[in-house]
């Protein structure tokens, strides 16, 4: 496990993954087999990886990668580095015949991206990439509505994705400082739009083509140190994106905005027979039957409280973390070969989406996508 040592690697892939795996005795198969993961934690700090080890409850660490993937008992490498070192690393486990299983962006670029696809097929490898948002509760539940034929036919999907990052002057940031730096892969365009990706491939159709606009609305920053810095990456990306079916999808995604929604982020979806938002793990549906008449007014206070007019739709079934979920789904698909969709050229394709999202907003242009060969 390469880069760990991070947020996002030390949260949700080391301690509420692997590690609530291991406590909950490993992935159980059948009544004779379990998938037990022994994970080897990689980084360059060593008082980090000790720090993490005993965490982790006293895993093993190294700070030779090379060391690791030499070892014929590690069979997967994954990697949660920051994008600017992912292609390395996933390149040299390739070499090393790994399975190879990692975050995204996978590349900064579309065509690094899919030269790991490309490498990974000829070496004969697995390989898997982080998706998590699909096994968010609420984006569960809404993909259950749209099998259920709740919305019928549907026209629209609007996401608005964000917070307040705090500059780190006055207030501690909440984000690492490379995140606003554009040499160091940083951006919101490259961040998320990779995430819009398979959110809308797999729950709506495939993305045909982008329109989007970028901008860095605030400046300066304060790195980690206290030191102030000029942020070359954007930090809001605003989205328009045509899909397979003629649906139209819209995505505000910003680092710069406070919240007054029901979530960090809400996705709304309407159709000729229903509407439904979601947040992260919630799920609000509104059926035709149940839509108010509304009739536009603006010399009286609105008689309707639309927030009322909304149902919650119910636990129907029982969620576990989403990294949790797909890290298991890959487990069993190294191990017994079960089938797992998510691949080095899904990891391709957000990245295409990404960078079309930003050729589009140098041109001020619609972008159309190009298919990305298996």
């Amino acid at each position: 496990m390469n880069g760990v040592t991070g947020r996002m690697g030390t949260n949700q892939h080391l301690m509420r993954s692997i590690v609530a795996i291991r406590q909950q005795g490993g992935v159980k198969l059948s009544e004779t087999e379990t998938i037990m993961p022994e994970p080897v934690l990689v980084g360059r700090s060593t008082t980090k990886l000790e720090k993490l080890s005993a965490m982790a409850g006293g895993v093993k660490w190294t700070t030779s990668l090379d060391q690791a993937l030499a070892d014929p008992a590690n069979v997967i490498y994954f990697d949660a580095q920051t994008t600017d070192r992912r292609v390395e690393g996933v390149k040299k486990a390739i070499a090393a015949k790994k399975h190879v299983y990692c975050e995204k962006p996978t590349a900064t670029n579309t065509a690094e991206a899919y030269e790991l696809y490309t490498l990974a097929q000829k070496a004969g490898i697995k390989h898997g990439v982080v998706q998590d948002k699909l096994w968010l509760p609420g984006l569960m539940k809404l993909q259950n509505l749209r099998k259920q034929g709740f919305f019928g036919q549907i026209l629209s999907v609007r996401g608005e994705f964000g917070y307040w990052v705090f500059e780190g002057d006055t207030v501690p940031g909440q984000r690492p400082s490379w995140n606003y730096r554009k040499e160091d892969g940083g951006g919101m365009i490259l961040d998320m739009l990779c995430h819009w990706r398979y959110v809308l491939d797999n729950c709506f159709g495939n993305v045909e083509s982008v329109s989007c606009l970028g901008a860095t609305h605030v400046a300066t920053r304060w790195d980690e140190a206290g030191k102030p810095y000029t942020c070359t990456a954007d930090d809001s990306a605003y989205a328009t994106f045509q899909l397979a079916g003629g649906i139209i999808a819209h995505f505000n995604s910003s680092w710069t905005v406070r919240v007054r929604r029901d979530d960090l982020l809400t996705i709304q979806v309407d159709g000729t027979k229903g509407s439904a938002v979601v947040g992260l793990r919630k799920c609000w549906i509104q059926p035709y039957g149940a839509t108010p008449r509304a009739v536009w007014n603006p010399d009286i206070d609105n008689p309707i409280n639309f927030f009322e007019t909304w149902q919650e739709a119910p636990n129907q079934q029982t969620f576990d973390n989403a990294f949790k979920v797909q890290w298991e789904l890959f487990l069993r698909h190294v191990v017994k070969d079960e089938p797992f969709r998510w691949g080095l050229l899904e990891g391709a394709k957000g990245v295409q989406l990404a960078e079309k999202g930003v050729e589009s907003w140098q041109k001020r242009a619609w972008v159309t996508l190009p298919e990305l060969k298996t």
